[in-house]
């Protein structure tokens, strides 16, 4: 298993009321699943992948990440989890725009304890894998959607994380491009990461293993 919430709710509160964001969340993930989080807008699915990568907090109920209490860790501890053994693939990409696609992929192996040389492998190693060997030293205004969103997820998935979150990953791609991006998936997912996606696309949701359908902020 490599995460498991229960009883999770978070709110906010609203004119007196509490207005359910995610509300009585079980939910248990095996590792090397492949899993598609569907449901309308507004229905909790960003919320519940960024309260799985602790980007977001959480008002009430369990979390544990490889057997780790998420609940109960200092936000440091917290930190050191996601930065070691998640990769986050964003809809808007998050490039920083100042830095080469070779600076942007590098980014996350700083943060850890790898000498140049090691990044230097990586990095190169990854720009083969992606066919972007030719672009590392462009800036992302000078790349299409497509490569913009491929240096994403090579950034993601430089420091070979245990789970992939991917947050609507081929919504700004044409029907080539997301192909390509899902296939990239799922031979990831092949080689044993664990993959947690939000989708509003049928065919996008079917490489997944299981779908799980949100409706206003509870399972169903």
């Amino acid at each position: 298993m490599i995460l498991q919430l229960k009883g999770l709710f978070k709110w906010v509160n609203s004119g007196g009321h509490r207005i359910f964001l995610l509300n009585d969340i079980d939910l248990t993930i095996e590792e090397g699943e492949f899993i598609s989080i569907m449901g309308p807008s507004g229905s909790g699915k960003t919320t519940l992948l960024n309260v799985i990568g602790m980007l977001d907090g959480f008002n009430e109920g369990m979390y544990e990440f490889l057997e780790e209490p998420v609940h109960e860790l200092k936000e440091k501890h917290r930190a050191n989890l996601y930065k070691e053994y998640i990769g986050f693939v964003f809809q808007s990409y998050h490039l920083i725009d100042e830095l080469t696609v070779y600076e942007n992929i590098e980014t996350p192996l700083l943060y850890k304890k790898y000498s140049s040389s090691e990044r230097k492998a990586a990095v190169a190693e990854i720009l083969d894998r992606f066919n972007i060997v030719g672009k590392k030293d462009l800036f992302p205004s000078q790349l299409s959607g497509g490569q913009q969103q491929l240096v994403g997820i090579a950034r993601a998935l430089i420091s070979n994380p245990k789970l992939i979150l991917a947050d609507e990953p081929t919504g700004n791609l044409n029907s080539k491009q997301s192909t390509e991006i899902m296939e990239l998936f799922k031979e990831l997912n092949d080689e044993g990461v664990t993959i947690i996606q939000v989708t509003h696309s049928e065919s996008n949701a079917a490489y997944g293993s299981r779908i799980i359908n949100l409706l206003d902020g509870r399972i169903v």
